[in-house]
């Protein structure tokens, strides 16, 4: 039997994120996920190897690469519309829902919960993969303010206040030790 998950999954590269606003750049699901992944990743780390947490970096590594799958049926639904009500909010979590059980079905049986995991993280592992998620949509935003697009101000403004919100030592040691070389050009980088 032919099996179309994988396919599914090379399609995230054909959804644009920022749908609403002017790029100076695109940024599309896939490459967003993967910079999510290395995020989660990294907080784990952080909170493993500096904070003494039990963390497993790979795990949410893994769950951040999927974080968005849904899309690759929903599409890239504009943040300002998905948190306009509660009830647009409810009604979309529960189409991406369908979305994950649609994707995960086209996989053999016994891979299914595997990847149902993965989709639908809990825990700790959910929050380092929303807190990376918050991170590289910060980072997108430096990028464009960083190219002179101004119409990321206030989006940047807001996943600023998002980050410090969710209280983690993880995300203020990331803001502090690794983001100011994000406003740096390649040749100002110390590597």
């Amino acid at each position: 039997m032919d099996y179309g998950f994988y396919a599914l999954v090379s399609r995230m590269k054909n959804i644009n994120r920022w749908a609403l606003m002017r790029n100076s750049f695109t940024e599309n699901v896939q490459e967003h996920s993967h910079m999510t992944a290395v995020l989660a990743h990294a907080l784990a780390v952080i909170a493993r190897d500096v904070y003494g947490k039990k963390a497993d970096p790979d795990k949410c590594a893994a769950a951040a690469l999927f974080h968005d799958a849904s899309e690759i049926i929903t599409g890239d639904m504009p943040t300002p519309v998905k948190y306009y009500s509660s009830e647009i909010t409810s009604a979309y979590k529960s189409v991406e829902d369908i979305a994950v059980s649609r994707l995960v079905s086209a996989l053999p049986e016994e891979m299914r919960p595997s990847y149902s995991e993965l989709m639908n993280p809990e825990g700790d592992v959910k929050r380092y993969v929303k807190a990376a998620d918050t991170l590289s949509a910060y980072i997108k935003c430096l990028e464009e303010l960083k190219a002179g697009n101004e119409e990321f101000r206030r989006a940047s403004e807001q996943s600023v206040r998002k980050l410090e919100a969710m209280e983690m030592p993880e995300v203020s040691y990331f803001l502090e030790n690794f983001m100011p070389a994000f406003m740096l050009t390649l040749d100002e980088i110390n590597f």
